[in-house]
């Protein structure tokens, strides 16, 4: 017996799973934006190397500016607490039945370090670091 998955991308907008589902599409994106960026972080440096190229040194300077690294570092941690809390309740199923509290931990744990993050790196991109 198979399950019937032919939901359509409307009816899979209404679906109210919440936190979880939230975080599960987040994750994927962040996961995405991760692929992208080191992707173009390698392509901007062979190009930079091998020709001096004029959209190599663009991508060079967006990268260097702390309001994109703002984002990417949002990527980052958010990718790596999620992960990591998947990785516990993948390893102690026990825990599954308190999934939605190891949510709100890990947004406990997230808030903080992004925030001490983001005052940093705007103190840095205000003075001129």
């Amino acid at each position: 017996m198979s399950l019937n998955r032919k939901v359509g991308f409307f009816q899979g907008l209404k679906y109210r799973g919440k936190g979880p589902m939230w975080a599960w599409m987040l994750h994927r994106i962040t996961g995405l934006s991760i692929i992208l960026f080191v992707g173009l972080h390698v392509f901007a440096a062979f190009f930079m190397q091998q020709f001096g190229s004029d959209a190599a040194t663009f991508i060079n300077i967006v990268y260097e500016s702390w309001v994109f690294q703002i984002f990417v570092i949002f990527i980052v941690i958010f990718h790596a607490l999620n992960g990591s809390r998947i990785a516990v309740l993948d390893i102690w199923p026990q825990l599954q039945m308190y999934q939605r509290e190891a949510l709100w931990l890990e947004w406990l744990v997230f808030i903080p370090i992004y925030s001490l993050t983001i005052f940093i790196l705007i103190q840095n991109g205000i003075i001129g670091f």
